[in-house]
């Protein structure tokens, strides 16, 4: 089962502080980790731009090896408490630093650039590798070793051949109804309008080999809201209550988030 999820960028306006709104994204990043999300689509809602840009910034920033940080991000405000993120310790970020530890067959991520008119791609050792792949100079590129230490060779491959989880994509949408009349595969709508989730039904989501989008509102807005009379124009949507007989008023986002996606990780067992 590949399983993205939608949330708006609104999901911030219940934080007032830069440094609250940081620490928020860095557990929606932990739980889209955890839980293996493929893509994380932040689409608009609200007036709120700023928090949006604030969002999809430091999402991609969690997801980027530690090692390619310097390179292809610039100090910037957004990231002026990125000290308080707590890392993803993803496969991609895991890798070690000495080039004699390198075996054939082993998958980096790295940057490409050019020393002297020759390219070469950095993957965070203590030697640059020659790269001959497509992608283009100051760019993250995937490579698999085509041989260990001491030669250092190495292949430009997709994502989608890697076998283990390497980290989720961040796209941005300008609405909902978009994304979700444009999905080809299964939609969950999360709301406490939905009917409540059962085994039977997570079952046949998990099981399908259709990609599944899980989407989620926003601290003042329900996705029914959200999409207004529009609901009944998407296909293929199924509204579902992941917290039946909530004691509290509302759910947060890193608490549905975090909570929908162990409901639906259990029916994987």
């Amino acid at each position: 089962m590949k399983l993205s999820v939608a949330i708006p960028e609104s999901s911030l306006s219940d934080e007032s502080l830069k440094i609250d709104k940081t620490r928020k994204i860095s557990v929606l990043a932990r739980a889209c980790a955890i839980f293996k999300i493929d893509t994380i689509y932040v689409y608009q809602e609200g007036q709120n731009k700023q928090d949006g840009n604030l969002m999809v910034m430091i999402l991609k920033y969690l997801e980027t090896p530690q090692f390619l940080r310097k390179r292809l991000f610039p100090k910037m405000n957004d990231l002026k408490f990125a000290g308080v993120l707590q890392p993803l310790r993803i496969a991609s970020h895991v890798t070690p630093a000495n080039s004699k530890k390198i075996k054939q067959g082993d998958i980096r991520e790295g940057i490409v650039i050019s020393v002297k008119g020759k390219r070469f791609v950095d993957v965070g050792i203590n030697q640059l590798v020659p790269f001959f792949g497509k992608t283009p100079i100051g760019k993250r590129v995937t490579v698999q070793f085509k041989e260990g230490h001491p030669k250092l060779s190495v292949k430009e491959i997709n994502k989608s051949e890697i076998l283990k989880y390497w980290g989720y994509s961040v796209k941005e949408r300008a609405n909902l109804f978009s994304l979700m009349n444009e999905w080809k595969g299964n939609i969950i709508i999360t709301s406490r309008k939905g009917k409540i989730a059962t085994r039977e039904q997570l079952t046949k989501y998990v099981k399908s080999n259709e990609e599944t989008l899980l989407v989620f509102g926003s601290p003042e807005k329900g996705v029914h809201e959200i999409l207004g009379g529009k609901m009944k124009n998407v296909q293929n949507a199924k509204s579902l209550n992941f917290f039946p007989d909530q004691a509290t008023e509302t759910v947060r986002l890193e608490e549905a988030l975090l909570g929908t996606l162990a409901i639906i990780n259990s029916q994987r067992m």
